[in-house]
């Protein structure tokens, strides 16, 4: 599987309890097919999310007057992310946090890379997640799930591989 979720707080409660299990794993995949190897992956993202319902509901916005937007909604659960770099995390839990606090959802899933310097001394991505979402709380108290993907390097048009 091109992509691992780790569930904090209960999150894969809520999920299940909203019969959205088979749901969310098919649109993480699709996902993870949609982006893999691709260089432009913004609107490939927003295109597989429509594709799959989560940009439905008209409006995605979690704060008032403002353009910021969740990357998904449906049935009170955010899809947030960022493929550009694992930093995002911070970024994103904090999204996702205002959007809990605000009653908008109930719980959200936080999609990542996996990929992280060679250099890194903390470990393994899913391990580093695992110690930074416990780390932020209380500030970040909200059940959450994070998917961290492996979507390869993306490929110019003459096979070559981009940096």
């Amino acid at each position: 599987m091109p992509f691992e979720i780790i569930h904090f707080r209960g999150s894969d409660d809520i999920i299940r309890e909203k019969n959205m299990e088979n749901y969310v794993l098919s649109t993480l995949e699709y996902v993870a097919d949609a982006l893999h190897g691709s260089l432009y992956r913004g609107e490939l993202l927003r295109q597989a999310l429509r594709d799959s319902g989560w940009r439905e509901n008209g409006s995605l916005n979690f704060l008032e007057g403002r353009r910021y937007q969740y990357k998904g909604f449906k049935r009170g659960i955010a899809l947030e992310g960022s493929f550009a770099a694992y930093e995002f995390i911070l970024e994103g839990l904090f999204r996702l946090q205002v959007g809990f606090d605000k009653g908008m959802i109930e719980t959200g899933i936080l999609m990542l890379t996996s990929q992280r310097s060679e250099k890194s001394s903390y470990g393994s991505s899913r391990n580093l997640a695992a110690v930074e979402v416990e780390q932020l709380y209380p500030t970040i108290s909200m059940p959450v799930s994070i998917a961290l993907f492996d979507l390869g390097f993306p490929e110019i048009s003459n096979g070559e591989e981009v940096d």
